[in-house]
């Protein structure tokens, strides 16, 4: 059995001349949960796609399982839980009985979880489909998913249209695939989802990957914002010199910067002035994924 999950090389999908997925080369770990994070558009879906041979690719090789999915068996398929960016349900079935159909095709696995995910997820077994709102619909599309207990997990956006409460459930549903030694793989456009639930996070802009790495290392990344507040003047050039420190602002006696890793060198040239208040704050995620949009993420390669 193969270490990974997931394996691409080269893997390439165009769409006319439109390149959406640009030579992807990556690798996922049997039991880890891994973010793949991009903004509408960046190619997360296309590869998703590729992943479960709804697509085929127009260049490079894919292995999901140790085997390529197009000639990938039937029970290699019962292994996959997969939940498509757009979700297409039967109309005039209930979601009890449309997930009760999906366990008859898998041999009747899964059939004992749908009530418990059901009643998780606060969602209605007996409604119609087409009376269904968008999150109602997503819940339906999450307990497919997860309901077999699936070897993989591959998500594309699981969170979409559901409020922060099921936000949250979703998490732990994703921590507990995970304590059963099950890989996740979920794509995202919210850095802050992935915070939480991931090993290792991969971005990708425009079809190309940019960095993968572990969501410690792009915290550390991403830095800190420092605030202080002086009582005598303030020079532009306080942190000039320290490569760590950017973003740097002096306005009407308030200082501002981005620090990246160890402070102690700001502190020291913080301590030649009259510091009356001193804040330093954790970035947000996004605000890296943003960096490495502009071509601006800090002590990084790109390509």
């Amino acid at each position: 059995m193969t270490e990974f999950a997931i394996e691409t090389t080269a893997l390439t999908k165009r769409y006319g001349t439109t390149l959406a997925l640009d030579a992807l080369n990556l690798d996922v770990r049997r039991g880890e949960v891994f973010g793949f994070l991009g903004p509408n558009g960046a190619g997360k879906s296309t590869a998703i796609r590729l992943f479960v041979a709804a697509l085929r690719a127009d260049e490079g090789l894919v292995r999901v399982l140790g085997v390529d999915p197009f000639t990938a068996p039937a029970a290699w398929r019962r292994e996959i839980g997969y939940l498509p960016g757009e979700l297409v349900l039967p109309r005039a079935s209930t979601a009890g009985a449309y997930l009760g159909y999906l366990a008859q095709l898998r041999g009747g696995r899964g059939q004992e979880h749908i009530r418990p995910l059901a009643a998780r997820l606060s969602l209605d077994l007996d409604k119609p489909m087409r009376s269904l709102s968008k999150g109602n619909k997503q819940k339906v599309g999450v307990i497919q998913a997860f309901m077999h207990d699936p070897q993989l997990l591959i998500l594309d956006e699981p969170t979409s249209g559901l409020d922060p409460l099921l936000q949250n459930e979703v998490a732990t549903m994703i921590a507990d695939a995970k304590a059963r030694g099950a890989t996740v793989f979920f794509s995202s456009h919210v850095l802050s989802e992935v915070e939480a639930s991931c090993q290792r996070v991969a971005i990708i802009r425009q079809g190309r990957l940019m960095t993968v790495d572990s969501v410690a290392r792009l915290r550390a990344i991403a830095g800190q914002t420092l605030r202080a507040s002086v009582d005598e003047p303030a020079r532009a050039d306080l942190f000039e010199g320290l490569s760590a420190v950017t973003d740097v602002a002096v306005v009407n006696g308030e200082v501002t910067a981005t620090v990246h890793g160890d402070i102690g060198a700001v502190l020291s040239r913080l301590n030649t002035l009259r510091v009356t208040r001193l804040e330093l704050v954790n970035r947000e995620l996004d605000d890296l994924f943003l960096a490495y949009y502009h071509d601006v993420a800090p002590g990084t390669d790109h390509e």
